[in-house]
Protein backbone atom coordinates (compact mmCIF):
# COMPACT_ATOMS: atom_id res chain seq x y z
CA UNK A 1 0.00 0.00 0.00
CA UNK A 2 1.07 3.64 -0.92
CA UNK A 3 1.40 5.28 2.30
CA UNK A 4 4.07 7.40 2.71
CA UNK A 5 2.49 10.54 0.93
CA UNK A 6 -0.69 10.10 2.30
CA UNK A 7 0.86 10.23 6.11
CA UNK A 8 2.42 13.33 4.85
CA UNK A 9 -0.59 15.04 3.87
CA UNK A 10 -3.11 13.64 6.73
CA UNK A 11 -0.42 15.04 9.27
CA UNK A 12 -0.61 18.22 7.69
CA UNK A 13 -4.64 18.11 7.65
CA UNK A 14 -4.34 17.32 11.74
CA UNK A 15 -1.63 20.72 11.72
CA UNK A 16 0.93 18.72 13.04
CA UNK A 17 4.37 19.08 12.06
CA UNK A 18 6.71 16.76 10.56
CA UNK A 19 10.51 15.95 10.95
CA UNK A 20 12.81 13.83 9.09
CA UNK A 21 16.38 12.51 10.55
CA UNK A 22 18.77 12.18 7.24
CA UNK A 23 21.40 9.85 7.17
CA UNK A 24 24.46 9.60 4.52
CA UNK A 25 25.14 5.68 4.21
CA UNK A 26 28.78 6.66 3.66
CA UNK A 27 29.02 8.53 7.11
CA UNK A 28 26.84 6.29 9.48
CA UNK A 29 29.11 3.78 11.00
CA UNK A 30 26.98 0.32 11.60
CA UNK A 31 28.65 0.08 15.19
CA UNK A 32 26.27 2.92 16.25
CA UNK A 33 23.22 2.75 14.40
CA UNK A 34 21.46 1.04 17.39
CA UNK A 35 22.42 4.03 19.74
CA UNK A 36 21.66 6.41 17.10
CA UNK A 37 18.43 4.72 16.17
CA UNK A 38 17.12 4.17 19.75
CA UNK A 39 17.55 8.29 20.27
CA UNK A 40 16.06 8.90 16.84
CA UNK A 41 12.61 6.76 18.12
CA UNK A 42 12.59 8.68 21.05
CA UNK A 43 12.49 12.11 19.27
CA UNK A 44 9.75 13.99 17.60
CA UNK A 45 11.07 12.49 14.16
CA UNK A 46 8.18 11.04 12.12
CA UNK A 47 10.33 10.12 8.89
CA UNK A 48 13.76 8.46 8.10
CA UNK A 49 15.47 9.70 5.29
CA UNK A 50 18.55 7.89 3.22
CA UNK A 51 20.84 9.57 0.54
CA UNK A 52 23.62 11.31 0.08
CA UNK A 53 25.37 13.49 -2.91
CA UNK A 54 27.87 10.57 -3.25
CA UNK A 55 27.24 7.04 -1.93
CA UNK A 56 29.49 3.67 -2.41
CA UNK A 57 27.65 1.24 -4.47
CA UNK A 58 25.43 -0.87 -1.92
CA UNK A 59 25.61 1.29 1.19
CA UNK A 60 22.62 2.35 0.44
CA UNK A 61 20.57 -0.54 0.66
CA UNK A 62 22.94 -2.26 3.28
CA UNK A 63 21.94 0.76 5.63
CA UNK A 64 18.31 0.89 5.08
CA UNK A 65 17.70 -2.99 4.92
CA UNK A 66 19.57 -2.51 8.70
CA UNK A 67 17.20 0.72 9.44
CA UNK A 68 14.01 -1.22 9.05
CA UNK A 69 15.26 -3.33 11.84
CA UNK A 70 15.29 -0.70 14.20
CA UNK A 71 12.46 1.72 13.65
CA UNK A 72 8.83 1.55 12.83
CA UNK A 73 9.09 5.18 10.69
CA UNK A 74 8.87 5.13 7.24
CA UNK A 75 12.08 5.33 5.56
CA UNK A 76 12.25 7.62 2.46
CA UNK A 77 14.73 7.89 -0.11
CA UNK A 78 16.75 10.90 -0.53
CA UNK A 79 18.86 10.15 -3.78
CA UNK A 80 22.02 11.71 -5.32
CA UNK A 81 21.98 8.86 -7.77
CA UNK A 82 19.93 6.00 -9.87
CA UNK A 83 22.27 3.41 -7.45
CA UNK A 84 20.75 4.48 -4.35
CA UNK A 85 17.59 2.96 -4.72
CA UNK A 86 16.40 0.00 -3.10
CA UNK A 87 12.88 -2.11 -2.62
CA UNK A 88 13.77 -2.16 1.33
CA UNK A 89 12.88 1.74 1.61
CA UNK A 90 9.07 2.20 1.94
CA UNK A 91 9.15 5.27 -0.08
CA UNK A 92 11.57 7.73 -2.44
CA UNK A 93 11.81 11.10 -3.15
CA UNK A 94 11.80 11.19 -7.38
CA UNK A 95 13.78 14.49 -6.86
CA UNK A 96 13.80 16.98 -9.88
CA UNK A 97 16.58 19.59 -9.72
CA UNK A 98 14.09 22.74 -10.86
CA UNK A 99 16.65 25.02 -9.80
CA UNK A 100 19.44 24.05 -11.99
CA UNK A 101 20.12 23.95 -15.37
CA UNK A 102 21.44 20.59 -15.90
CA UNK A 103 19.23 18.16 -18.41
CA UNK A 104 20.98 15.09 -16.05
CA UNK A 105 19.01 16.07 -12.77
CA UNK A 106 15.95 17.50 -14.44
CA UNK A 107 14.86 14.73 -15.73
CA UNK A 108 18.28 12.35 -17.53
CA UNK A 109 18.73 10.32 -13.87
CA UNK A 110 15.05 9.99 -14.18
CA UNK A 111 14.87 8.27 -17.04
CA UNK A 112 17.95 5.98 -16.14
CA UNK A 113 15.46 5.08 -12.97
CA UNK A 114 12.58 3.82 -14.59
CA UNK A 115 13.75 0.33 -15.72
CA UNK A 116 15.24 -0.32 -11.78
CA UNK A 117 11.65 1.73 -10.60
CA UNK A 118 9.45 -0.94 -13.12
CA UNK A 119 10.43 -3.98 -10.98
CA UNK A 120 10.50 -2.64 -7.24
CA UNK A 121 7.34 -2.46 -5.25
CA UNK A 122 8.53 1.28 -3.98
CA UNK A 123 6.02 4.53 -3.42
CA UNK A 124 7.31 7.02 -5.74
CA UNK A 125 6.47 10.71 -4.84
CA UNK A 126 7.44 13.58 -7.47
CA UNK A 127 9.31 15.91 -5.73
CA UNK A 128 10.75 19.79 -6.90
CA UNK A 129 14.31 20.40 -5.47
CA UNK A 130 15.38 23.52 -4.98
CA UNK A 131 19.09 24.27 -3.86
CA UNK A 132 19.14 27.92 -2.20
CA UNK A 133 22.32 29.99 -1.62
CA UNK A 134 23.46 29.28 2.33
CA UNK A 135 27.15 31.02 2.26
CA UNK A 136 29.45 28.03 1.03
CA UNK A 137 29.39 25.83 -2.22
CA UNK A 138 27.59 22.38 -1.30
CA UNK A 139 28.34 19.20 -2.26
CA UNK A 140 24.92 19.15 -4.57
CA UNK A 141 26.50 21.82 -6.31
CA UNK A 142 29.61 19.96 -6.99
CA UNK A 143 27.92 16.90 -8.42
CA UNK A 144 25.12 18.53 -10.11
CA UNK A 145 27.53 21.29 -11.73
CA UNK A 146 24.68 23.59 -10.97
CA UNK A 147 24.05 27.01 -9.22
CA UNK A 148 22.22 27.71 -6.16
CA UNK A 149 19.24 30.39 -6.55
CA UNK A 150 20.36 33.58 -5.09
CA UNK A 151 18.52 34.18 -1.58
CA UNK A 152 18.49 37.79 -2.83
CA UNK A 153 15.63 37.19 -5.77
CA UNK A 154 13.03 35.83 -3.43
CA UNK A 155 10.17 36.59 -6.16
CA UNK A 156 12.35 33.85 -8.35
CA UNK A 157 12.58 31.20 -5.88
CA UNK A 158 8.60 31.87 -5.85
CA UNK A 159 8.13 30.89 -9.12
CA UNK A 160 10.31 28.70 -9.67
CA UNK A 161 8.47 26.37 -6.73
CA UNK A 162 5.36 27.55 -8.28
CA UNK A 163 6.10 26.09 -12.24
CA UNK A 164 7.30 22.63 -9.96
CA UNK A 165 4.38 22.24 -8.42
CA UNK A 166 2.50 23.25 -11.83
CA UNK A 167 4.60 21.03 -12.89
CA UNK A 168 3.19 17.86 -11.28
CA UNK A 169 5.42 17.58 -8.82
CA UNK A 170 3.91 16.38 -5.20
CA UNK A 171 6.33 18.11 -2.77
CA UNK A 172 8.72 21.09 -2.97
CA UNK A 173 12.03 20.92 -1.50
CA UNK A 174 13.63 24.27 -0.18
CA UNK A 175 17.71 23.16 0.17
CA UNK A 176 19.89 24.74 1.92
CA UNK A 177 22.38 21.98 1.44
CA UNK A 178 24.25 19.79 4.12
CA UNK A 179 26.06 21.72 6.20
CA UNK A 180 24.98 25.26 4.99
CA UNK A 181 26.47 28.40 6.93
CA UNK A 182 22.79 29.30 7.05
CA UNK A 183 19.03 27.66 6.42
CA UNK A 184 16.92 28.82 4.07
CA UNK A 185 15.48 32.10 5.06
CA UNK A 186 12.20 32.51 6.93
CA UNK A 187 11.10 34.87 4.82
CA UNK A 188 11.78 32.73 1.47
CA UNK A 189 9.85 29.84 3.71
CA UNK A 190 7.09 32.22 4.14
CA UNK A 191 6.81 33.31 0.78
CA UNK A 192 6.91 30.03 -1.14
CA UNK A 193 4.53 29.16 0.96
CA UNK A 194 1.97 31.22 0.53
CA UNK A 195 1.88 29.98 -3.08
CA UNK A 196 1.81 26.45 -2.77
CA UNK A 197 -0.90 23.51 -2.01
CA UNK A 198 1.43 21.39 -1.87
CA UNK A 199 3.86 20.13 1.31
CA UNK A 200 6.80 22.03 1.62
CA UNK A 201 9.98 20.84 2.80
CA UNK A 202 12.69 22.35 4.37
CA UNK A 203 16.06 21.70 4.35
CA UNK A 204 19.86 22.18 5.77
CA UNK A 205 21.97 24.46 7.83
CA UNK A 206 19.13 24.01 10.71
CA UNK A 207 21.11 23.19 13.74
CA UNK A 208 18.98 24.10 16.98
CA UNK A 209 15.51 23.94 17.68
CA UNK A 210 15.05 27.70 17.64
CA UNK A 211 16.33 27.53 14.20
CA UNK A 212 13.54 24.40 13.71
CA UNK A 213 10.91 26.39 15.11
CA UNK A 214 11.60 29.18 12.93
CA UNK A 215 11.41 27.24 10.13
CA UNK A 216 8.08 25.55 11.18
CA UNK A 217 6.69 29.01 12.33
CA UNK A 218 7.49 30.58 8.70
CA UNK A 219 5.48 27.37 7.06
CA UNK A 220 7.62 24.43 6.76
CA UNK A 221 5.10 21.74 6.75
CA UNK A 222 8.07 19.37 7.00
CA UNK A 223 12.09 19.65 8.18
CA UNK A 224 14.72 17.66 7.43
CA UNK A 225 17.88 17.84 9.84
CA UNK A 226 21.15 16.20 9.34
CA UNK A 227 24.14 17.63 9.84
CA UNK A 228 23.24 18.51 13.22
CA UNK A 229 22.51 15.01 14.62
CA UNK A 230 25.52 13.68 12.63
CA UNK A 231 28.27 16.33 14.71
CA UNK A 232 26.57 16.34 18.37
CA UNK A 233 23.70 13.16 19.37
CA UNK A 234 22.50 15.23 22.02
CA UNK A 235 20.79 17.58 19.79
CA UNK A 236 18.11 14.18 20.25
CA UNK A 237 17.68 15.14 23.58
CA UNK A 238 16.03 18.42 22.97
CA UNK A 239 13.69 17.01 20.66
CA UNK A 240 12.06 14.39 23.02
CA UNK A 241 8.42 13.36 22.30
Amino acid sequence: MKSTYNHILRFISEEKKLLAVLIDPDKMKPEVLSGFMQKLNQSIATHVFVGGSTVANNATEILVAELKKYTQLPVVLFPGDVSQITNHADALLFLSLISGDNPDYLIGKHIKAVSKLRDLDLEVIPTGYLLIENGRQTSVEKVTQTQPLSRENVQYIVDTAKAGELLGMKLIYLEAGSGALQPVPTEIISFVKQELSVPLIVGGGIRTKQQLNAAYDSGADLVVIGTAFEDDEAFFEELLK
